[in-house]
């Protein structure tokens, strides 16, 4: 149609040519000029076309999302790119676990569509002065500038940003706000990643594994571990009706390591068993003590084996070790709240002896509650968790956990002592009081010597009826409202499960959503939960 246009036009306007026309031959530098001219055009035709076919495509990702969708959607608000980036590679993660996973672009996206979705994860970038990405500016001003009913939606936000402007990680912040608004549930709390930081990609990658039901998700950079020396191991509730609890203790080679924060996380490079090990090689047929090389570094295959994924030894036996260590995947790190502060000289972790479908020790706490011998090297790094660490003041604190949560409660209760504050106030949640009650000597003489100023407990199997955490703070409703309005800053660690959203159903019942949200903006609302 345009080239017809251009045609008539031509014919038109020759008619205005008074004089015979003379043909002149061009030399070779307007010929040249020419061909360049021409060939930008169609450059600038083809960027053009590929554009409109890149937008086809976002635009019909929500068509498939709805007419062909799986359980769970990955929508991405990228400016740069490193968002989409990471958000295919979590959606790939979700499709490799077996789980049914769409893709789209949040710009693309309604709410209706959303509420197509049991389980959505975001991953969203923040530009200019704590705006969403140009892609999501529809999603923002269409979506976000209105209501929803989500309240059958289960979310995750990753949250990309970077410390050095004011308004960090500030669009996913927005978005989780408005998420809750609509009723919509969170699977974790909100991950923000500081540059593109590693460590904070690996815990978003430790969620998506839980949510995933897959322990062994690799990680998509492994920590730069040190080794610590296993000093101490012993069961924390012995007598329990449930799974035993170990108190382990870390020391490292050099004491200059030992600095951290409290409300920080240990991720422990784990071990499978010896006696696996060694099965595994007599089913392979092959010769542990054999060195390999992978990734630069010398060892047996017995000690990469013991840090790998334990394939199918029946398909690789007759291989050499060589070819067997080039086939291996390493294990993924494991998460732990450090119970200590670093003050008291050694690392300290309270760990829950978790078991598989099929009876077998989970890996992290397998290894480090039975596999690993005592003064054995544990691989382990420290990650920086400033969302948890404590406040630097004397205002009141109210802590609130359950189970093995008591661990990331008692470093802040060991950092607020040791300042002088005392004005803590400890909820906590466990099985029995005779046996699960964690760190009982050290609390009874914190609360005798008034460090803590106030401890009340739920021991759910104690009497007729089963009483938890969030029940307490229902039952003395007053007490918090009056702690909140003196300035109290709340803190959360424990069961993402059950616990967590049950505390927060009650602290919502207590202050409002609005309250509730200003605390969590201010950073008085702050949760570790799993």
């Amino acid at each position: 149609m345009i080239l017809a246009a251009l045609a008539a036009l031509a014919i038109a306007l020759s008619q205005w040519q008074a004089e015979p026309w003379n043909w002149v031959a061009p030399g070779r530098g307007r010929l040249w000029a020419a061909a360049a001219l021409l060939a930008a055009y169609a450059g600038f035709v083809i960027s053009v076309a590929v554009s409109r076919a890149r937008s086809a495509r976002a635009q019909a990702l929500p068509q498939l999302a709805q007419d062909r969708r799986g359980d769970w959607l990955v929508a991405f608000a990228s400016q740069t790119g490193f968002a989409e980036q990471l958000a295919r590679r979590s959606c790939d993660a979700l499709r490799d676990a077996g789980l049914r996973a769409d893709l789209a672009m949040l710009g693309s996206l309604d709410a209706r569509q959303l509420g197509h979705y049991s389980r959505v994860l975001f991953v969203v970038s923040t530009t200019g002065e704590g705006d969403a990405p140009d892609s999501a500016a529809a999603f923002v001003r269409r979506v976000m500038g209105g209501g929803a009913a989500l309240a059958g939606l289960g979310y995750g936000v990753l949250a990309l940003g970077d410390r050095d402007y004011n308004e960090y990680c500030a669009f996913g912040h927005r978005l989780d706000h408005w998420l809750r608004h609509a009723g919509a549930q969170p699977l974790f709390d909100l991950v923000e990643v500081d540059n593109g930081e590693a460590g904070a990609l690996r815990h978003w990658q430790h969620h998506l594994g839980l949510l995933a039901g897959r322990t062994d998700l690799p990680d998509w950079s492994a920590p730069a571990y040190t080794p610590w020396r296993l000093r101490e191991r012993r069961v924390s509730n012995p007598g329990s009706a449930g799974a035993p609890a170990f108190h382990i203790e870390l020391v490292p080679a050099d004491a200059a390591l030992l600095q951290w924060d409290a409300g920080d996380i240990a991720e422990i490079g784990p071990r499978n068993g010896a006696d696996d090990v060694a099965l595994w090689l007599a089913s392979a047929a092959a010769d542990g003590a054999t060195h390999v090389r992978r990734d630069e570094a010398d060892l047996t295959l017995a000690e990469l084996l013991a840090r790998s994924h334990l394939p199918d030894p029946a398909a690789l036996r007759g291989q050499s070790a060589q070819a067997i260590a080039a086939t291996l995947a390493p294990l993924p790190h494991r998460e732990y709240s450090i119970a200590s502060i670093a003050a008291e000289g050694s690392l300290r972790l309270l760990v829950r002896q978790m078991r598989r479908d099929d009876g077998s020790l989970g890996v992290g706490s397998g290894w480090l509650s039975e596999y690993a011998p005592l003064d054995s090297s544990i691989d382990l790094r420290i990650r920086s968790n400033a969302s948890f660490h404590a406040p630097g003041d004397a205002r009141p604190m109210i802590l609130i956990g359950n189970g093995t949560g008591l661990a990331g409660l008692r470093a802040l209760l060991k950092t607020r002592i040791a300042a002088g504050h005392h004005r803590n106030w400890l909820l906590f949640g466990e099985r029995n009081a005779a046996c699960d009650l964690h760190y009982r000597d050290e609390l009874e003489a914190w609360l005798a010597q008034g460090s803590i100023e106030r401890a009340d407990y739920a021991f759910s199997r104690d009497g007729r009826s089963r009483v938890y955490v969030q029940q307490l703070l229902r039952e003395h409703v007053d007490e918090v409202r009056a702690w909140i309005g003196a300035g109290a800053s709340v803190y959360v660690c424990g069961s993402l499960e059950g616990m967590a959203p049950g505390v927060e159903a009650a602290l919502v019942e207590a202050v409002g959503v609005d309250a509730l949200e200003t605390m969590a903006a201010e950073g008085r609302y702050r949760r570790d939960v799993y």
